[in-house]
């Protein structure tokens, strides 16, 4: 429902230096020249990525606007930071979830597999959406229409069903690419349930294969 919004905001603690965060904490933006940005435990060394600063263990519904290649999705808190190896990686580990989005295709990442999801007849659209439902284990990512007068607002792409034992941080890893960033944005009219959603996602097969 709409009360499930919420409004999140990045940590600047967590932000990879080639990473550029905006005054409000909701923009994330690729640059070539790395920040300033002060030593601290929580920053990933290596991978573009960074995570939002609250920790969410009950239901909450966000949206993101990307432009580029970004991996989206949630971690714990106890995910590794330093270096480059899978346990460092959204998506690559059993710390973290990720829907990557480039263009209008999206691929699924968890624990080192990844599944590719099609999305037959829908038209471009550069917004993801996000509902946790933590209490029941799962983290549902939906494609958002570029259309507001479309009567299918959402688009399901996927569900992970998990036995969450710690809190989700909201986290985003880019593909190093100039220039790509991401938005954290709400839309208050749209919202996960049976009026608003559509099936489109073809996933059933999830891949063993390992993260490229």
């Amino acid at each position: 429902s709409p009360s499930d919004a919420c409004e999140l905001t990045l940590d600047p603690n967590t932000a990879h230096r080639n990473l550029v965060l905006s005054e409000d904490g909701r923009t994330a933006t690729v640059v070539g020249e790395e920040q300033p940005y002060p030593d601290h435990p929580d920053r990933f060394d290596y991978w573009e990525q960074v995570l939002c600063g609250t920790g969410l263990t009950g239901r909450c519904y966000w949206e993101v606007e990307r432009e580029g290649w970004v991996h989206i999705g949630a971690a714990y808190r106890g995910m590794s930071r330093s270096g480059e190896g899978d346990a460092c990686r959204l998506g690559a580990n059993e710390y973290s979830w990720s829907l990557v989005s480039y263009d209008d295709s999206f691929t699924i990442c968890h624990d080192a597999r990844k599944a590719v999801i099609l999305t037959p007849g829908c038209s471009p659209s550069s917004r993801v959406a996000v509902y946790l439902d933590w209490p029941a284990g799962s983290l549902s990512f939906y494609r958002v229409s570029s259309s507001s007068s479309s009567s299918e607002p959402l688009t399901h792409l996927h569900t992970f069903n998990s036995t969450f034992t710690e809190p989700l941080y909201p986290g985003f890893w880019f593909a190093f690419w100039i220039g790509s960033s991401l938005s954290l944005r709400q839309r208050e009219d749209a919202t996960p349930g049976p009026e608003t959603e559509r099936e489109e996602g073809k996933n059933e097969n999830f891949m063993n294969n390992f993260f490229f």
